[in-house]
């Protein structure tokens, strides 16, 4: 019995580590950074930029002007909600950081960026 709850308790998080990838269907290829992923307690509202400079919020192609009211209409805990700016790591860093700053201008101030772990390689 204990090495059965050893092997769910693996399973378990590694589930809990690669769940926020999976729930973005926008493919792009993620940097690579040796930080340690956030403990969530709920889903956060994902944000991406695509090697082209499009934008998509959650999986749907959204323009630049549109970014505010739509994440308004998106986010359930008004500006505390959690929200990741995924970027292909052949995006323009100046496409990344305008879409933050007009995000972080709106008044949303819990934003982080999403990178996959060196180790998973």
């Amino acid at each position: 019995m204990t090495p059965f709850v050893d092997v769910m308790l693996v399973l378990l998080i590694v589930f809990m580590v690669s769940a926020p990838l999976l729930t973005s269907g926008v493919p792009v290829d993620l940097p690579e950074a040796q930080a340690k992923p956030l403990a969530i307690e709920k889903e956060p509202i994902t944000i991406t930029v695509d090697p082209e400079g499009r934008i998509f919020l959650l999986e749907d192609e959204i323009t630049v002007d549109d970014i505010i009211g739509r994440l308004n209409e998106v986010a359930t805990d008004g500006f505390d909600e959690r929200i990741y700016v995924r970027a292909d790591k052949t995006s323009s860093y100046g496409a990344i950081m305008r879409v933050m700053g007009i995000i972080n201008g709106a008044g949303y101030r819990r934003i982080g960026l999403v990178a996959l772990n060196e180790s998973d390689n």
